[in-house]
């Protein structure tokens, strides 16, 4: 509900209207506070995935890379934001539009790194960047192609990426990759820091209000990570010479890693732009109705989509990782009515002095993997939710029911057994196991290959047991 103490109504939807700066510096904390979790998760996933994360045999030799890459996270999170809300000429949608770190390009991250540790970073940083330059391309004909990703396809892909991407929450509860198979996993000290976090949060979700229930998992967190020093998890290791390593400031360092091209991160970073880029149209349709009660201008959605490319591909050059729109900041839009950008414009600047400050990426990297596992858990789990959300707005025919079923068997079940394909050239293989892409064509091409005036059998909502409720409606983020 909009807070009239904060400005008249008119003044409340319009994106160019400043609040004074004691309300305005809270409100842009607040954008902060909603997405930060998810923002540095999956730069921890990746480090872990490729071997120099929590708890790997790098041990501490990784410390640093890790630091970097949460802080590049936080430092192109907040750059990409400011294209958004201040602009680039035709770049940027000039809305309160909160850019950060996309999970939808986690699964196609980690066949890339799998074991290979830091050496494994050039490839994905040229995947980054190509497929950030893709992404912005994709804004002069982004309202030319959403036909080819309807509710059925982009629904699909949102739940495969939820489903990729829960065996990692339960894996960080229980202990960490790197602790499968030692008497410590999954035990009872592991499983309570990450249970804390998710009781917090679901206690908060559902029974506080305001910004308590928006930022419920940074909260649950943050209990989850006192609970675990209590008990004895935290470990400061590293963190002392980190701390006397590093300067108050640094700076990004272009190149850090080298950077790679290869086809098959090329190509998955690219197909994923697709659903990023539509991901995207959606959010800054919920930002002007939900905060200015009208529909986005194509301008807007141009601009949008020219940022989150833009963004995206800058960040890899510096050694960040893709960025996208972040939903949850688009219901709290709805939920303050506040609809200025140059709120969400602070928050990006307190985004940006945060990663500049190395100490910052070192204190995140504390948290015990347990306790990020609890917050993981939560959030992959909403990822599965929303793609579920999204399925709801599918007419469920026959028809859509076949095309969905195939996409969903092939994409999981190379999921689940990847040496079904081991016998393919390795590009190939690796974008085949990733899941997602393969679901997504599968999708998209039976979506526009069968006719939809099928006989009347094969149209009809189908009833009983295996059926859904028809069509339904998706009211919230993705």
């Amino acid at each position: 509900m909009a807070d009239s103490t904060i400005g008249t109504p008119e003044q409340l939807r319009d994106p160019n209207y400043t609040p004074a700066l004691y309300k305005a510096v809270p409100l842009g904390i607040q954008h902060v506070l909603a997405m930060f979790v998810s923002n540095v998760t999956p730069a921890i996933i990746l480090a872990g995935a490729a071997g120099f994360g929590f708890g790997s045999s790098a041990g501490a030799q990784g410390f640093p890379d890790m630091t970097y890459l949460i802080q590049m996270s936080m430092l192109f999170a907040g750059i990409a934001t400011l294209f958004q809300t201040i602009g680039m000429g035709p770049v940027g949608a000039r809305l309160p539009i909160v850019q950060g770190t996309s999970f939808a390009f986690i699964p196609i991250m980690i066949p890339l790194v799998a074991g290979k540790g830091v050496e494994a970073l050039p490839v994905i940083f040229g995947g980054v960047l190509v497929g950030g330059l893709f992404h912005a391309a994709l804004g002069t004909v982004i309202g030319r192609i959403r036909f080819a990703l309807p509710p059925l396809v982009t629904g699909l892909v949102v739940t495969m990426i939820g489903l990729a991407l829960v065996k990692v929450g339960i894996q960080y509860a229980a202990g960490g990759v790197p602790a499968m198979g030692t008497p410590e996993f999954g035990s009872l000290r592991s499983w309570s820091a990450a249970l804390v976090v998710v009781f917090v949060t679901l206690g908060l979700k559902f029974y506080a209000r305001g910004m308590l229930s928006v930022s419920a998992v940074a909260v649950g967190i943050l209990v989850g990570y006192v609970y675990a020093l209590a008990i004895g998890m935290v470990t400061f290791q590293g963190i002392a010479t980190s701390w006397g390593r590093a300067g108050l400031i640094e700076v990004p360092v272009p190149f850090k890693y080298g950077i790679e091209f290869s086809v098959a991160a090329i190509v998955g970073f690219c197909m994923m732009a697709f659903v990023s880029a539509v991901e995207t149209v959606g959010d800054v349709s919920g930002i002007t109705k939900g905060g200015a009660g009208r529909e986005a201008t194509e301008k807007e959605i141009q601009g949008a989509t020219y940022a989150d490319g833009v963004g995206t591909a800058v960040a890899g050059i510096f050694g960040a990782l893709p960025n996208t729109s972040f939903s949850q900041n688009v219901g709290l839009i709805a939920m303050t009515g506040v609809m200025s950008r140059h709120v969400v414009t602070i928050g990006a600047l307190f985004l940006i002095l945060c990663g500049l400050v190395p100490k910052v990426g070192a204190v995140i990297r504390t948290i015990p993997i347990e306790v990020l596992g609890g917050g993981v858990i939560v959030m992959f789990g909403m990822v599965v939710a929303a793609g579920v959300s999204m399925l709801s707005d599918v007419h469920w025919n026959r028809r859509n029911m076949v095309i969905f079923a195939i996409a969903l068997s092939v994409g999981l079940g190379l999921q689940l057994e990847p040496s079904a394909v081991q016998h393919l050239p390795e590009t190939l293989r690796i974008l085949m196991t990733s899941g997602i892409l393969p679901a997504a064509l599968i999708a998209i091409g039976l979506n526009l290959a069968l006719p939809e005036d099928l006989p009347s059998e094969a149209t009809e909502e189908v009833s009983g047991g295996m059926a859904g409720q028809g069509r339904g409606s998706l009211h919230g983020g993705r």
